[in-house]
């Protein structure tokens, strides 16, 4: 195994070993500053993280205001207390050892405000600026203003180029480095394009080494590429290390770190990543951002599937086929459908799932009377976490707040399915990890097969960054 050498990084020199980012309350303070303490470079999220009252207990994230406006600016305040909450403890921890960066998701709501909260309220206790889920041409002007390095997130060569030529060339002596994140291997939200199968995984190599050769164009040849998942062992990874065509590469690790001592994950939540099997985790599309999203295959998710496969299009005038009537809400507002898919309604009528739900395509889905009155209520409770929404159809751009399109009961609310999961602990921590989004990388099934945690063993951030140093 090749021995795993300090790279420079940020202005300084740390391992070539990053913690992936993970939000709402799973990377925090405690997980990064030990990170950073092994010598790499610690993550914290930014993204609706906790802050925590005279007793040191997590503040709950509850929101009081009449309208999604005033609930939006609620959760900006919780947003910038928890990461300047978070961010002084990894700074407390890391003992000023490694990096702490800060990670943040572009399509957050309110994100630059957010950023520019947590930078002031802690200066000089974060060392750099992660971002990714969607194109953050201004996060360069960010981390200048506050003069730190910033890390932007890309699936591909071009995405770093669209960023690069727009504004990243203007502060180019920032760019700390490059996360390549591989849009069919890494845990949460990824970037897959259009053009590109989410069921045909590309291998990596070719893909960071054609957005290396982009960056050595822009003068880039030192500036590290941070290749973001799927790694789990080094050792199959040999064939990046030292690489002359790569250049400098580091490793983040995003999974791995939710099962060691410091993680803040329920234990529930630990124990269900030890069951996992091979195919467990997979791409799906219900998320409310639009992007795929990589998590546990669950109940949760199996509903929401369930959910679209009851689904008939809907014309509001008898058209071609479509001239069987059906009454939609109580008013009982007349809808026409094809006679086979009023066959279908029928059946999943008589499983009882009765109530009917417009989509902004021109479908309807069909769920229990109970799942309506959550999605109903989940929607109305909306707080704008995202800055578009397609379940509550929440737009911080748009006018009067929304996105001009019909709610989509498709999707669910993000913000709070990760906050319950993150935060069940007692008798309903079990439920929780069946009725909620549990996000992962697609090798996250390895925990169940790696001798490293036989008997049960749960390591240390220390312990489990010495054993990738080792690289098996």
């Amino acid at each position: 195994m090749k021995a795993i050498n300090a790279i420079r990084m940020g202005g300084v020199d740390v391992l070539p070993l990053v913690e992936g980012g993970k939000g709402v309350s799973v990377s925090t303070g405690i997980s990064s500053g030990h990170w950073a303490a092994a010598g790499g470079a610690g993550t914290v999220s930014i993204v609706n993280a906790d802050s925590y009252d005279a007793e040191g207990r997590p503040v709950p994230q509850l929101y009081h205001g009449r309208t999604r406006r005033e609930r939006h600016e609620e959760l900006v305040e919780y947003a910038i207390r928890g990461g300047i909450a978070q961010a002084r403890i990894a700074h407390e921890v890391s003992g000023g050892r490694g990096r702490v960066h800060a990670n943040i998701l572009w399509e957050m709501g309110a994100a630059e405000r957010v950023i520019s909260g947590v930078l002031e309220g802690a200066p000089g206790l974060i060392h750099g600026l992660t971002c990714g889920a969607g194109m953050p041409y201004r996060l360069s002007e960010i981390a200048a203003t506050f003069g730190i390095h910033y890390y932007p997130i890309v699936s591909s060569a071009r995405a770093f180029n669209a960023l690069w030529k727009r504004s990243f060339h203007k502060t180019s002596d920032l760019l700390g480095g490059v996360v390549y994140e591989d849009p069919w291997r890494a845990g949460g939200h990824n970037g897959l394009s259009n053009t590109e199968d989410p069921r045909t995984p590309e291998d990596p190599m070719p893909r960071v080494l054609e957005l290396r050769r982009l960056m050595r164009q822009f003068g880039l040849h030192d500036t590290p590429i941070i290749m973001a998942g799927g790694v789990w062992w080094l050792e199959e990874w040999q064939d990046w290390i030292d690489n002359p065509e790569l250049g400098p590469i580091a490793f983040q690790f995003g999974t791995r770190p939710l099962l060691t001592r410091e993680s803040p994950i329920p234990e529930a939540w630990k124990r269900r990543l030890r069951t996992l099997k091979k195919g467990d985790v997979f791409l799906n599309r219900f998320s409310p951002t639009g992007f795929y999203s990589s998590a546990v295959n669950n109940p949760f998710l199996r509903e929401l599937q369930a959910r679209s496969e009851r689904q008939v299009a809907y014309s509001t005038e008898p058209v071609g086929e479509h001239t069987a009537s059906y009454g939609v809400g109580a008013r009982a507002r007349q809808v026409f459908m094809t006679e086979a898919d009023r066959e279908h309604v029928r059946l999943w009528e008589s499983q009882g799932f009765t109530e009917a739900m417009r989509t902004p395509d021109s479908t309807l889905i069909f769920v229990t009377r109970d799942q309506a009155r959550e999605i109903l209520a989940d929607q109305v409770a909306c707080m704008g976490c995202l800055s578009e929404c397609r379940f509550s159809n929440w737009s911080q751009r748009g006018p009067d707040f929304t996105n001009g399109h019909k709610a989509d009961p498709r999707s669910f609310c993000i913000q709070k399915t990760l906050q319950t999961i993150a935060h069940a602990h007692g008798d309903d921590a079990e439920a929780a990890m069946d009725d909620n989004l549990m996000f992962g990388g697609t090798n996250a099934w390895r925990f169940a097969t790696d001798p490293f945690y036989a008997d049960g063993f749960v390591p240390t951030v220390g312990q489990l960054v010495a054993q990738i140093l080792t690289g098996r």
